[in-house]
């Protein structure tokens, strides 16, 4: 893994950021988060200019990047052998995906990012000339997303922060083209909520139609253990905020959490984990409480004490997502 990757995209969204008035950037984030939502326009998109596609980016990028690449990591936890030789990213925008999967399976590989907003893609290949191993490697093309389309097969194909921009059709048809042009994986990211958990689980079922083996989150391809209505799978990653992130939300703190949903599945047969802690580990005196996803395909939890030594020791460092394992 690269850890310049991330601190390369932050600086030059900051960049960006300079040429733009802070009261321009947070006005376009305010009409932008209360407006960017619905089906993919058809005649002028929502990232409607330069402007907006800047301070969009540099407010919502990083979370992406972040959420993106929990799922990747979970992916190549499952898959260690594994390298994509090729990426397409459908409805990339920016293209927070390409710079997660350039964070995880490091080196140049032909990438290509759909998506319909010109300034978006104009934006995501300004920002990938400032690293090397992207500027020459992407391809970032116009593309209606949902729209009946053949796009080139590659061995990685990514949905991120799209499905709910779509209608119930359209989200069917872009699984649906994701999993015929993924000749080795998928992985499709969706905000955290319950809205967001069932569109993934849809998703999920799709791609178990197709043939395909889930890789992550869930150590199983049965069906979700979840009773619908009930609850629903989701997992956090860490966001460090920018400027722009404290000025648009008032807050003081460093960092936020960004709350996600995805599935990642396979054509080969992958090595998932044989648990997934799904929620936030319980500290309690003496013992630690763990609610796992199961390779069984049950939801259950396990309980540590001190008694258990370093698998105690284990348990109290383990977090929400982590895999745990067989003999744990």
């Amino acid at each position: 893994m690269n850890a310049p990757t991330d601190d390369t995209l932050r600086t030059a969204l900051a960049t960006l950021l300079e040429g733009l008035p802070p009261s321009q950037a947070t006005r376009a984030v305010d009409r932008l988060i209360a407006n960017y939502r619905g089906a993919t326009p058809t005649d002028a998109p929502i990232l409607r200019d330069r402007a907006d596609v800047v301070a969009y980016a540099a407010y919502r990028m990083p979370a992406t990047f972040e959420a993106v690449r929990a799922a990747f990591d979970a992916l190549a936890d499952a898959a260690p052998d594994w390298t994509p030789a090729g990426h397409l990213d459908i409805g990339g925008g920016t293209g927070a995906a390409v710079w997660a999967a350039q964070d995880v399976w490091s080196g140049a590989r032909p990438t290509t990012v759909l998506d319909w907003s010109e300034p978006a893609l104009a934006l995501g290949r300004e920002l990938a000339s400032s690293e090397p191993r992207l500027a020459s490697s992407v391809t970032w093309e116009r593309a209606r997303i949902g729209a009946s389309s053949a796009p080139a097969d590659a061995a990685l194909v990514t949905v991120s922060y799209v499905l709910k921009e779509l209608t119930d059709a359209d989200r069917a048809a872009v699984v649906d083209t994701a999993a015929r042009t993924a000749t080795d994986a998928v992985v499709i990211i969706e905000p955290g909520t319950p809205d967001g958990y069932a569109r993934v689980i849809e998703a999920r079922d799709r791609l178990i139609a197709a043939g395909f083996h889930i890789a992550a989150p869930c150590p199983h391809s049965a069906a979700c253990p979840i009773v619908p209505g009930t609850d629903w799978c989701h997992f956090s990653a860490r966001v460090s905020r920018s400027s722009l992130h404290r000025q648009v939300k008032g807050g003081s703190l460093a960092y936020e959490d960004e709350k996600f949903a995805y599935v990642a599945a396979t054509r080969f047969a992958p090595e998932p984990a044989p648990a997934r802690i799904v929620r936030k580990p319980q500290i309690r005196k003496g013992q630690v409480l763990l609610d796992l996803c199961e390779v069984g395909g049950s939801l259950g939890r396990a309980t540590v004490t001190k008694k258990h030594g370093a698998l105690y020791r284990e348990a109290r460092g383990a977090g929400w997502g982590d895999a745990w394992g067989a003999g744990d």
